[in-house]
């Protein structure tokens, strides 16, 4: 059992499946862990479940949150929580001196807690060695919301993804491989580019109203309103819609259904569909990024001593 986390006090808050894999990965390190948010049988042995977000960060000094963060009033993403797990001043207030807390994307309020109490803040959904190992089970989890969600196989079936990053690269690629016909829409030249070396039909966002018309299903995976009524208004009647962008997505989804068109919103899809290997994915990068973090704050902290 690997000891290179000794003594460290880790508080994991909320989350699914994917943070019990990495709890029991924190624990074989050595962690002390306290756990916010699950069931106590769920909790690995070697950790500790609390009743409160309170408890749990009181005196950490690294804060584990889910990827998907919390809401714009603080609740955090938890799905075995029996009411809602919320992240409060008073807890972070609570946390050590110079602790790290890690999220996939924070709110405007924990950006401004941190330069308020001085903890590190590490947002990791933006780094590559998360994003697209997550973009795989993503990929497949919104194909087989369309298997189940139409009356038509994915091959041969018109295809668009908006937006052609991580995750829609991966997504395009494997429509492709499975016989799909895919159409890409992004505005940077050179991920139409990439699309075109793909071999997918590649469109602006000007060409959104016709595609919508032509289109089985398209995958957004864009985290602003592109679809809205004026482009909804024209899509064919048969059309699917599966928004992979974080919540709130990016279709007016009150106006889908007005105009009856099947919208679905599913944020979140690697802890759904493969919570194993979504979870062995935080627990490989997770400790990595903590052991950096914390190297690289010691060694502020021995540059700030040498200077006094």
């Amino acid at each position: 059992m690997s000891s290179v986390l000794s003594g460290l006090k880790v508080a994991v808050l909320g989350g699914d499946d994917r943070e019990l894999v990495l709890i029991c990965e924190l624990v074989k390190m050595g962690a002390t862990v306290a756990v916010a948010g699950f069931p106590k049988d769920k909790v690995t042995h070697g950790a500790f479940g609390v009743s409160t977000v309170e408890e749990a960060c009181k005196d950490a000094e690294v804060v584990i949150l889910p990827l998907p963060g919390t809401n714009a009033e603080g609740v955090i993403r938890a799905v075995y929580a029996e009411g809602n797990l919320l992240l409060t001043e008073n807890a972070i207030k609570s946390i050590a001196s110079q602790a790290l807390v890690i999220i996939g994307t924070a709110r405007p309020f924990l950006r401004k807690w941190s330069e308020q109490y001085g903890f590190t803040l590490l947002e990791v959904n933006d780094m590559d060695e998360l994003a697209i190992l997550n973009s795989i089970p993503t990929a497949e989890g919104a194909i087989q919301i369309a298997m189940e969600e139409t009356r038509l196989a994915i091959h041969g079936s018109r295809s668009c993804v908006i937006g052609f990053g991580r995750v829609g690269i991966t997504l395009a690629r494997t429509l492709k491989a499975m016989g799909a016909e895919v159409t890409v829409v992004a505005r940077n030249p050179g991920q139409l580019a990439r699309a075109y070396e793909m071999s997918c039909a590649r469109a602006d966002y000007s060409q959104l109203r016709d595609i919508v018309n032509s289109t089985d299903v398209i995958y957004n995976t864009v985290p602003q309103l592109i679809l809205d009524h004026s482009i909804l208004k024209y899509a064919n009647p048969d059309l699917l819609i599966i928004d992979l962008a974080t919540q709130p997505g990016g279709t007016d989804f009150e106006a889908a259904n007005a105009l009856g068109i099947k919208a679905i919103l599913a944020p979140g899809l690697p802890g759904k569909v493969a919570p194993l290997f979504a979870g062995r994915i935080l627990a490989d990068v997770i400790p990595r990024l903590i052991i950096s973090e914390l190297a690289k704050m010691e060694k502020n902290l021995l540059l700030v001593s040498k200077e006094v």
